[in-house]
């Protein structure tokens, strides 16, 4: 009797076992394989979101790009015409040391980008705060040029060429600011280290899209310096 009672206790406690095994604690593959399938989701929807990040980023730039020419071809165009009222001056030093900052900026913001592809978030974060520091300097000193052009009696309604010289130079700082702004998003957003693949990716990928954007306004201040100072 006592031998019957025990083997009915341990049949009793082997199905319970059995069915906490298979009701509360799922076997390790499955586990495992849900958590792998959560993170491959979750990889996918930040890919899908970067995507999109690169398509508004190439949007923008086209529409800049677009924007901007048709500005350059009506300069050319009045220029061209040799109107009497059509007065060119040097440019101001301001311009060359304005110029100096966004190449600064530019390669402050490339060193930034290495750094956090090379898994050095802290540094990274520190070029991307002299990055904006940078930017917002730029800004302050073409504000300085405009001031000193306008003191000097450079104005917009008798002085064609510093018409399209006021325009074509705000019109860029106003696309550096909104630059700066996303700068700013960046920066809050990787001020701390985090060692999440998912998030990792996602920063990576806004670096690459912000960087885009921010050396394309490099590069088309460039090419706005050398018009005006040599397309008189």
């Amino acid at each position: 009797m006592s031998i019957i009672s025990t083997q009915d206790s341990i049949e009793q406690i082997t199905t319970v076992q059995g069915g906490g095994s298979d009701d509360d604690f799922p076997d390790d593959g499955g586990g495992g394989g849900s958590s792998g399938d959560r993170k491959m989701s979750a990889f996918e929807e930040i890919s899908k979101s970067n995507e999109r990040v690169k398509l508004v980023v190439w949007f923008l730039l086209l529409i800049v790009l677009m924007t901007f020419a048709g500005i350059i071809a009506a300069y050319v165009v009045v220029s061209t015409n040799q109107a009497m009222e059509w007065k060119p001056f040097e440019l101001p030093t301001q311009i060359w040391v304005s110029t100096a900052l966004l190449l600064g900026s530019s390669a402050a913001y490339e060193l930034s980008h290495r750094m956090r592809l090379g898994g050095r978030q802290t540094a990274s974060r520190n070029w991307l705060i002299a990055t904006a520091v940078l930017g917002g300097i730029f800004i302050a000193s073409q504000t300085l040029a405009w001031l000193g052009l306008y003191r000097a009696g450079f104005y917009l309604e008798s002085n064609p060429y510093a018409g399209f010289f006021y325009f074509l130079t705000a019109l860029h700082a106003v696309h550096v600011a909104g630059g700066i702004t996303v700068l700013g998003y960046m920066m809050l957003r990787s001020w701390f280290p985090t060692i999440d693949d998912v998030e990792l990716s996602a920063r990576n990928a806004w670096s690459k899209a912000i960087g885009l954007y921010w050396h394309c306004m490099d590069g088309l201040w460039i090419l706005l310096v050398m018009l005006l100072a040599l397309w008189k």
